[in-house]
């Protein structure tokens, strides 16, 4: 064999072996450490720093409780683009390649938008990390609110119903602002469009028309040059269904056979294996023994809904912070970026042999700054950047296992 042909064969068995090897690791990021002049609607967050501000004025619940949380990079303005750049460039460099955005649409307004759209795409590194978004169409009640103490006695705010016709126009905003952009995260030339809840799609429009609405942001997704749009929806071990034309109670596949789904995931293993007790009074649960049990479930899910699953790896679950002094809600316990970083091996041993239809393979991480939810890569005081370095042992900063 010549030098030449040893060469060839060399570079193709390495991008072979690249292809074969590597994954896509997402990470959730939850747009609200920012100054969104809409909190003013809501009464919270006078201090300007969004959400920030429940995270530093948290107490402890119980002896041992750690609260309140500290950024070790201090409480950064999320739509500051030069914020955003250095996030960027920590992720990177832990194997994460791909930020998924909550998207917020209410009252034909965005809200949260700027963090994605003033911090993140005008980064001057973004186009080093894919994104894409997540339309959290849920509704808005006192769940952000830290003075509230029942948060089961809910007030509506923002109701997160929209109509067929407003879809549409979300449409075409969600692919002229987004899609178009040579970052945007594809699975087979396809941008991804997580949708939160569609049960709350169905509620405002109907099945027939919310699948309408979907079936029409494919059309202009392809209009747009794209081969149409990879649907995610959510999926879980508890997760009921609705009833579709014909079917007044669809097995999960079926469901999703009836709008088109493309691939499933969890935010949280929330919604993979529910904590017990009624939400949001949940009870304790040991970390490794709820990890276990998500994990277990990647094949059974797969099977029960009949479509390719992107699975979650949850670091923690804490949300005391969004509640006043005295009022203790259900944690997880033991949760360390060592045994984070056993379940990111589990999960990832499992998603190289269960690739997409489309031959991705991705891991999505709950989250990258959930603070105010105890689930959050970015660097703390307490563990340092234990759970970074721990998805870069794993993944390595070209997004594969390097052992």
């Amino acid at each position: 064999m010549s030098m030449k042909n040893l060469f060839t064969f060399i570079v193709c068995y390495l991008i072979s072996t690249y292809a074969a090897l590597a994954v896509d690791v997402a990470a959730i990021v939850w747009p609200a450490y920012q100054p969104e002049p809409r909190w003013a609607e809501l009464g919270i967050f006078k201090h300007g720093c969004g959400e920030w501000q429940n995270v530093y004025e948290a107490v402890p619940k119980y002896d041992g409780h750690r609260e309140p949380r500290t950024p070790l990079w201090g409480y950064e303005n999320e739509a500051d683009p030069n914020v955003v750049a250095r996030k960027i460039d920590a992720a990177l460099a832990a194997g994460i390649n791909v930020f998924i955005y909550d998207w917020y649409w209410y009252q034909g307004r965005p809200f949260l938008e700027n963090a994605l759209n003033e911090g993140f795409l005008k980064a001057p590194n973004n186009e080093r990390m894919k994104f894409y978004i997540m339309y959290a169409n849920h509704d808005v009640d006192n769940t952000w609110n830290n003075k509230i103490a029942n948060k089961e006695m809910k007030t509506p705010h923002y109701n997160a119903d929209i109509t067929l016709d407003e879809f549409k126009k979300l449409a075409h905003r969600w692919v002229d602002m987004y899609f178009k952009k040579p970052n945007y995260y594809k699975i087979d030339g396809k941008p991804v469009f997580f949708l939160y809840l569609p049960e709350i799609l169905v509620r405002g429009m109907g099945p027939e028309k919310a699948k309408e609405a979907l079936e029409y942001l494919d059309k202009i997704t392809k209009d747009a040059g794209f081969k149409g749009i990879h649907l995610q929806f959510p999926g879980g071990w508890n997760r009921g269904t609705f009833a579709i034309p014909g079917n007044k109670k669809p097995t999960p596949a079926e469901l999703f056979k009836y709008f088109n789904v493309d691939s499933f995931t969890a935010y949280n293993w929330r919604g993979v294996v529910p904590m017990k007790g009624k939400y949001p009074f949940v009870e304790d649960v040991d970390y490794e023994t709820w990890g276990a049990e998500c994990v277990a479930r990647c094949s059974a899910l797969q099977e029960r809904y009949m479509t390719p699953y992107c699975p979650n790896v949850t670091i923690a679950w804490d949300n005391n912070s969004r509640f006043p002094k005295g009022v203790k809600t259900g944690v997880t316990l033991n949760a360390t970026p060592k045994a984070f970083e056993k379940f990111l091996r589990l999960t990832k041993d499992w998603v190289e042999k269960n690739p997409t239809r489309d031959g991705a393979k991705l891991i999505i991480i709950n989250s990258w700054n959930e603070w105010t939810e105890g689930s959050y890569l970015e660097p703390d005081t307490h563990f340092g950047y234990g759970y970074l370095n721990a998805c870069a042992r794993v993944f390595g900063g070209s997004g594969q296992q390097t052992q």
